[in-house]
């Protein structure tokens, strides 16, 4: 698939959309054929839901964002195009679009990612260095998130051979700051920089949690040098958990608060890494089988949910649009009113599969469809894993 330039600024501008993520973007490109068409639903499915008024990417502004991304050298490369990762192709969450800076090359390469505590000890920083040189010299991409301490080592050891890195905000919004010359060699020497954030986006803390699983979601497995019990590092390995990934963690001293998150995942069945051997003997007929899905299926284990993961983060809380009344709005058929009325009666703040709905409702999947992707647009609704899905509470 290749997106003519008309359809990739519809692209842009559907994800860009409020209540519009990965999961509810390809459900609206299936149900309406296209983007440009399921740009066209949006108001109605919104006010549907229950929402009178929904913001949707203007012609205009994604022009201006199409503009900028072409200024600073971004591309813009969508799901299925030749140039999308494979292995994040293969993602339940993985991004629609990703704007990506540098070689579009180093991403077909088979990837392991490396990430640890900004404020890494000694010997953490210099056990980074050389596993990711190794790995590199073994013809692995490491793919990390520009962070300071275990990231910023991994990265500038292998600008020789590749690195990948990911950014929690948009691709001119460089964090932290003083990483920019490091991010202006990645591209200058053959590696990438990614993001699926807009440009001009200053990146938030409930930001990097999406970030990591881009970075795992790029990688073959997921190596963790030091990471602290409430470290966003443990995200990343439960992501890529998740997405069926190898997750190795570097031991440590149980003395070290640095070392407690790892040492806990050595005990819950992650590989231990001493040495690049135990990386490479463990991914190679992995990759010698080619990408797949997480579970090598033609449909993917839904990812954990971001949201499920925040609270362990200390994060700030998400914005929700109101959510008023969860009854369906005015307009409907009586008919059509009192379906949704009944499916909406069965859900709560507890995830229930969609089956189940189904079946307990009695209605058509398709109407049930329907209506979860209303409550959806309105933002009213959350998914979870496993095709479950809840009604977010009023606020």
């Amino acid at each position: 698939m290749n997106l003519t330039d008309e359809q990739r600024l519809d692209w842009l501008r559907l994800i860009r959309s409020d209540s519009v993520g990965p999961r509810t973007f390809r459900t609206l490109i299936n149900r309406f054929g296209g983007a440009s068409a399921a740009l066209e639903a949006l108001p109605d499915l919104a006010r549907r839901g229950g929402r009178p008024a929904l913001k949707v990417m203007s012609r205009a502004e994604a022009e201006k964002e199409m503009a900028a991304a072409i200024r600073l050298g971004v591309r813009f490369i969508a799901m299925g195009e030749p140039d999308y990762p494979k292995t994040l192709q293969a993602v339940d969450t993985a991004p629609p679009l990703i704007g990506v800076r540098g070689s579009t090359d180093v991403l077909a390469r088979p990837c392991v990612g490396m990430v640890g505590s900004r404020n890494a000890s000694a010997s953490g920083l210099a056990f980074a260095e050389r596993l990711s040189r190794q790995l590199g010299d073994a013809g692995y991409v490491v793919v990390s998130g520009l962070a300071r301490g275990i990231d910023t080592r991994a990265h500038r050891a292998t600008l020789d051979t590749g690195t990948v890195a990911v950014l929690a905000g948009g691709l001119d919004k460089v964090y932290p700051s003083e990483n920019e010359p490091l991010l202006r060699a990645i591209v200058e020497r053959g590696g990438a920089v990614v993001s699926e954030m807009p440009m001009g986006w200053e990146p938030r803390g409930r930001d990097f949690p999406r970030r990591n699983r881009i970075i795992s979601g790029l990688s073959y497995g997921v190596v963790i040098v030091e990471a602290a019990r409430q470290s966003g590092s443990l995200i990343t390995a439960r992501f890529a958990l998740e997405q069926g990934r190898e997750v190795f963690a570097v031991p440590g001293s149980p003395l070290d608060p640095r070392a407690e998150g790892t040492n806990d995942l050595i005990r819950q069945g992650a590989t231990l890494c001493a040495g690049v051997e135990h990386v490479t003997s463990v991914l190679e007929p992995l990759i010698a089988s080619g990408p797949q899905n997480e579970t090598g299926a033609e449909e993917p284990r839904h990812l954990l949910d971001v949201e499920e993961l925040w609270d362990e983060l200390d994060l700030p809380e998400i914005p929700r649009a109101p959510t008023g009344s969860v009854s369906p709005a005015a307009g409907i058929d009586e008919e059509r009113a009192d379906s949704a009325a009944g499916l909406i009666a069965l859900l709560g703040p507890s995830p229930v599969a969609v089956d189940d709905l189904v079946r307990q409702s009695g209605l058509p999947i398709r109407t049930v469809q329907t209506a979860l992707l209303e409550l959806e647009i309105a933002g009213r609704l959350e998914r979870h894993g496993g095709n479950a899905v809840s009604l977010i509470a009023s606020r």
